[in-house]
């Protein structure tokens, strides 16, 4: 729907119009203490850093860190005034508050409009969840056979690489499917897990998620109802993955109304996971095929971002391939393509950990007040009701006081001080590594940490540590120029260049 002598959607210009009114409103209804980012507490001055920030983002979380690395400062977004708590102490506090008082689920909810992009359900009844955390991981090593050998056509199919001569990619784009296929092969297997128009499905509909939620979220709340269904087209994507999902799931029903839960040839999926939790209205092929598509968009999102900038750091800096490569062949020539051999690939976890590091998005950890009072701090400054507060997480990696050359790619890092560790436990018997890529602490919140840390982080560094070990052993890797393709901004969203390409060939073993 048009505006009318105007090629302009009519949901976006109802946008355009609002806009203004909202920067008013919500910005400059809230009177704080807080100081803002330099330059920003104005009204013209906080509506172009609102602007700024979609583009500069890091930049400007990093000039309110600078200011004071163990205070609280805000920023204008384009909804309202953004909180941001420095240091280790905060983050402590802020993961420690009660549910009650600050909320993990309502800032989600808010930032990205889930009554309108999956549904009130996912609010009401989040247990796919509690399944991606505990049933998903714990059956990562039985499953991860058909982990590997994914990863295997996946990289044949969509990089198309089968000889010597170098072939230039689009990294990002490929990431994309080779991420999609190797994660839907644990979630519905084959053969749905290779079906084209499938594959695509789940890959747009993180783009439901993560931008038309926040879209959703410029309208007045009054507006939303009108125009939240609209944009989102949840219900279409939903009716274009039922076509693939919908008699999938339909024969596991009916199978399990027949034979119960434990029917001879049950798959171990994500579908027969959440079948063994779902209740009432949920077991359906709808409501489960909606669940699917959320864990995907997830999943697909984050992990394809991860793999895209660990293969440009690996093109940047060649310097770390031979170690790596070494040891990849020789965990594979010991125990095979295992989740055990993986495990004690340490310079390959170090380079990833390293790389989601320095490549990682300005802030992370939000939560949502809820409270009516506010959120105090114990020493007694207060966010107020209905503010959204973060974690500075690009400045805390890139923090001196936190990691040495902070600035400095360096992908033997954490190994280094894996094997610092191990001698020290070897002569003293003492002491533990802390530091494992999956691991959370308050200097590297990549994954966020405490109780809400990603439940699905250790599918994601299964999934990337395979991937890494495939191109090592299978491929040449350069650059296509000494510069690095650009990143694309849009706020806290941040994602390697679509048009970053890499060169590739088959090795000549």
């Amino acid at each position: 729907m048009n505006l009318p002598g105007s090629s302009i959607p009519l949901p976006y210009a109802v946008v355009s119009i609002c806009w203004v009114f909202l920067i008013y409103r919500l910005l400059y209804r809230q009177k704080s203490t807080i100081p803002a980012i330099p330059g920003s507490s104005g009204f013209i001055s906080s509506y172009v850093a609102a602007l700024r920030f979609l583009g500069h983002p890091r930049e400007i979380i990093s000039a309110g860190y600078s200011k004071d690395r163990n205070g609280i400062f805000r920023f204008p977004g384009l909804r309202r005034w953004q909180y941001i708590a420095n240091g280790r102490d905060r983050l402590r506090e802020l993961i420690a508050a009660p549910a009650h008082i600050v909320s993990f689920e309502e800032s989600v909810w808010d930032t990205f409009q889930f009554e309108y992009t999956v549904g009130p359900e996912f609010k009401s009844n989040p247990y796919h969840i509690d399944v991606i955390r505990g049933t998903l991981t714990r059956n990562l090593g039985r499953c991860f056979p058909r982990v590997r050998d994914e990863i295997v056509h996946a990289f044949d199919d969509v990089i198309g690489v089968r000889d010597t001569e170098w072939k230039l990619i689009q990294m990002y784009p490929a990431s994309l499917q080779i991420v999609a296929r190797t994660t839907n092969r644990l979630y519905v297997d084959l053969p749905v897990c290779r079906e084209p128009e499938y594959l695509q499905i789940c890959i747009n509909f993180a783009t439901v998620l993560f931008f038309r939620g926040q879209s959703i979220g410029l309208f007045p709340k009054f507006l939303r109802p009108i125009f939240g269904p609209l944009i989102s087209k949840r219900k279409s994507i939903l009716r274009q993955a039922l076509k693939f999902l919908g008699p999938l799931i339909d024969e596991r029903l009916d199978q399990e109304n027949q034979y119960g839960h434990e029917w001879a040839g049950r798959p171990n999926d994500l579908i027969s996971w959440l079948l063994d939790v779902a209740e009432g209205n949920e077991r359906t092929a709808p409501a489960l095929a909606m669940r699917i598509l959320a864990a995907n968009a997830v999943a697909i999102h984050t992990t394809s971002i991860a793999l895209t900038d660990a293969i440009f750091d690996l093109a940047a800096y060649p310097d770390h391939i031979f170690l790596m490569r070494e040891e990849a062949e020789r965990e594979v020539a010991t125990q095979g393509w295992t989740k055990a051999a993986l495990g004690n690939m340490h310079r390959i976890d170090s380079f990833l950990r390293e790389s989601m590091r320095i490549n990682s998005g300005p802030v992370g950890t939000t939560r949502k007040v809820i409270a009516k009072d506010g959120f105090e701090f114990s020493d007694g400054t207060t966010i107020p009701y209905g503010a959204l507060i973060s974690i500075p997480s690009g400045p805390t990696h890139h923090d001196a006081a936190n990691y040495e050359h902070p600035d400095t790619f360096d992908g033997f890092r954490f190994s280094r001080r894996r094997e610092e560790r191990q001698r020290l436990v070897d002569s003293e018997g003492t002491g533990s590594f802390t530091q494992h890529m999956v691991t959370t602490a308050p200097e590297y919140v990549v994954f966020g940490h405490g109780h809400h840390a990603c439940p699905g982080r250790f599918f994601a560094a299964t999934e990337l540590k395979a991937m890494m070990a495939h191109i090592l052993t299978n491929y040449d890797i350069k650059p296509e120029t000494e510069i690095r393709p650009p990143e694309i901004c849009f706020g806290e969203n941040i994602v390697p260049n679509p048009r970053g390409k890499v060169w590739l060939r088959k090795r000549d073993k």
